[in-house]
Order: C-alpha cells, then structure tokens, then sequence
C-alpha cells in the first residue's frame, strides 16, 4: 500500500498546513509505506515541492512517483491535457527541479492526449528513461487498448484509475490487461473519496472548494440513494471486525496480486486506520458478498461531470 499525495494540498477542501503534512508523509514512511505519489497538477506544482522538501533527505528509501500531461497554465484557468512530446520533456524537467531528486521512478502521462498518438506521447517518456531522468513509466486512466499500444512502445510498469468498491470499471478490460502485459494497477481513490468510510453523511457541507461537489455521484439525490447501500455495508464491517476504510481497503488489497492502493489523508488517525487494512483477512464468501452489495448497476451516478468525462479515454474502460 501506497500514500496518495494529491490531499495534502489539493482536491478536498482547504490544504493541510505544512508541518501537518511533513508530519503525515514522515508517519507514513515510519509505518512502512515507501510508495509516494505526486503529479503536476496537484496544487499547480506544490504538492511536488512539498513532497521533495519533504522526503527529499530520504529520496533513497522511496519509490517517487509522478505525472504529467495535464496542467492548469495559468491561475485561474480551465486545466487542460498535452500529451506533445516537447510539452513532456519540459514538464519532466520541473517535476525534477520541485521534488528535488535527479530522476523520478515512476512517471506517469496522467491523461490521454487525444490530439496526439499515444505512441508519440510514450515515445517521449521513453526518451526520457533513456535519458535517466526517468526510470519507469505509467499511464493514468486509459482503456485496454490505449494501454497495449503504449506497451508495444516501451514497458508499460503501471497504470493507474480509480478503482475501489463502489468504482469498478477497471475489472471491465484494464485489470486483466494489466495482468497479461506484466504492469501494476495503482488504484486512486480506493475508499470512495470518502464514501466508503461511512464517514461522509451529508454532502452538502463539503466546502466549495471541495471536487467531490463536481462529481454527479456526491450531488444530493444520487448520494442518498447511495447511502442506502451502506445499510447493507455495516453489517459486514461488524463482521469483518475492522473498520469501514479498512475493508474497503483490505478488499481491494485481495482482489490481485499487482494492485497497489494509494489512499492518501492529511489525518493521522485516518492513516493509521488505513494501514491496519493490511492485517485484515478477506476469504472468498466475504469478497463475493461485498461485491454484491456494490455491483455496478446498484451505484447511483457517473464518477465524472460531462466535461470531466471528456477528458478520460473511455468510461468503461472497454475498448
């Protein structure tokens, strides 16, 4: 299990201060994760300069990863995708500068550029591994296809989407892809953005800052009808004798051999609860009953808005 990075200072509501952050990254490494997980985009590139001040002292310990391809150009301005190869080597080049290393492990192209073949986009990541500025690249929220053209380019280590109990579409083509091509599936966002915590009762206090107040399945009428699933939820969390976030957690964990999952928190309480996932055992009849409950069809609302949906491959994750 990893730590994602993104919520320190970007996406839920107002960013942890910075000895609250240094606190939580330097916790995480103590209880032995020694996955990192950045990109760009996060707070415009201070979420990479808080992660290299950070953990730059024990770059050697750790697993850095980060992505590019998808930028905000200015304050204020719609964010946008740019998979071009020159626009890949000069983000790589700052990414280097503001975590504060001299190559990155794991690089990401965080969005498919649909302007441009994703065989050039990869090309130039690949370059940049030649280069030794780069030692491994990823792809972020790309469909099966997508996924064996890049490989067919260069090694392909990992790929990353959300995926958790509630979010299922990378068990469509992308998990067995994954699988056969020899690649990691990092899962983002593997408690639900909150959801599967049990936590998170009333949407409409998230601050309006907040992404998930973007997302079609947080707005009021999807979201109660979501609640209703965690009715069905808590009994086989008592059953479990864990806690909401570690089953949703541990289910994820057992369900293959090369899924990591990345939750991130700017809580240590919430990260301690997160890593007790990994003592929880999980057998077949409770995977199958879990599943049950958050069969697809049973989940209210898309992940995305509309235009947000536009900037992913595909949905499903299907072609």
């Amino acid at each position: 299990m990893g730590f994602g990075c993104m919520g320190l200072s970007h996406g839920y509501g107002p960013a942890a201060d910075a000895s609250q952050a240094r606190t939580v990254l330097l916790d995480a490494l103590e209880r032995g994760v020694n996955f990192f997980d950045t990109a760009a985009l996060y707070a415009n590139g201070s979420n990479e300069q808080l992660v290299g001040e950070v953990l730059g002292p024990v770059r050697q310990q750790i697993v850095l990863a980060s992505k590019c391809g998808l930028y905000h150009p200015a304050s204020g301005a719609e964010r946008r995708i740019d998979g071009r190869p020159e626009s890949i080597r000069a983000s790589c080049e700052a990414s280097l500068k503001r975590l504060n290393t001299d190559v990155i492990d794991l690089f990401y192209l965080h969005r498919l550029d649909k302007q441009v073949p994703i065989e050039d986009s990869v090309g130039a990541l690949a370059d940049l591994v030649q280069a030794g500025k780069v030692r491994t690249l990823g792809l972020s929220e790309v469909s099966a296809s997508t996924l064996r053209k890049a490989h067919a380019v260069h090694p392909i280590a990992a790929v990353q989407s959300e995926y958790s109990l509630w979010t299922r579409n990378p068990e469509i083509a992308v998990l067995s892809a994954c699988q056969e091509l020899g690649a990691a599936f990092v899962a983002f966002s593997p408690v639900g953005r909150g959801y599967l915590t049990t936590r998170l009762l009333d949407t409409s206090k998230l601050t309006s800052g907040d992404i998930r107040r973007q997302m079609p399945r947080f707005d009021v009428v999807n979201y109660a009808a979501n609640l209703r699933l965690l009715d069905r939820y808590t009994p086989l969390v008592a059953e479990a004798s864990c806690t909401a976030a570690q089953l949703a957690l541990a289910w994820l964990l057992h369900k293959a051999p090369h899924v990591v999952a990345i939750p991130g928190t700017s809580n240590l309480a919430h990260l301690q609860e997160n890593m007790g996932a990994l003592q929880v055992p999980i057998g077949p009849d409770l995977m199958a009953r879990l599943e049950q409950v958050f069969q697809p069809d049973n989940v209210c609302g898309p992940r995305y808005s509309a235009q947000q949906q536009l900037e992913i491959d595909t949905e499903n994750f299907d072609s």
